[in-house]
């Protein structure tokens, strides 16, 4: 899995992992199930999912799962009410490493992980295959790690390319 290559650049993989926490973020839809796909690289961490919908906690059994609200950029109270959220998940939970595929949750996430000190990977959607998204764009400044799945995209002032998880 791709996601672990990320990693050599600021810490170990090696043990004792179990004593890390993540946090893996991202909106319901695409964004979500490209997540999932990361998962295997997740089995040593100490894991806490957040997404939009409250259905698909039941694809994470029995780990850790938070629902926050659905906004966009088009609903400037819902993204208020849901980076609050977002921030008092951060506050509790306390990651050491926060990965995100997207859109908006995930950038709240990163924005406040990283203001925390945790280690931030920004993974861009599959789909945005010929521009970072909007909140990839933004998500930037605070990424510790910024990636995209697309290598035509990536460059010495762009994204990193790794891999894709489809």
């Amino acid at each position: 899995m791709f996601i672990r290559d990320a990693f050599p650049l600021s810490f170990s993989w090696s043990s004792p992992l179990k004593q890390k926490k993540l946090l893996a973020v991202a909106s319901a839809g695409g964004h979500w199930v490209q997540l999932l796909r990361m998962r295997p690289a997740f089995e040593f961490l100490s894991l806490h999912w957040i997404s939009t919908s409250p259905g698909v906690a039941s694809q994470v059994d029995h780990e850790e799962f938070t629902s926050v609200r659905d906004a966009n950029m088009w609903d400037k109270p819902g993204l208020v009410l849901m980076a609050i959220q977002i921030a008092w998940r951060v506050l509790l939970y306390r990651p050491d490493i926060v990965v995100t595929t997207g859109a908006a949750p995930g950038y709240f996430a990163i924005v406040f992980a990283r203001l925390l000190g945790a280690k931030t990977i920004w993974i861009d959607s599959i789909a945005n295959a010929e521009e970072m998204s909007l909140a990839g764009k933004k998500a930037r400044r605070w990424a510790t790690h910024w990636i995209t799945q697309w290598p035509e995209l990536s460059g010495d002032d762009g994204p990193t390319y790794i891999g894709s998880v489809l």
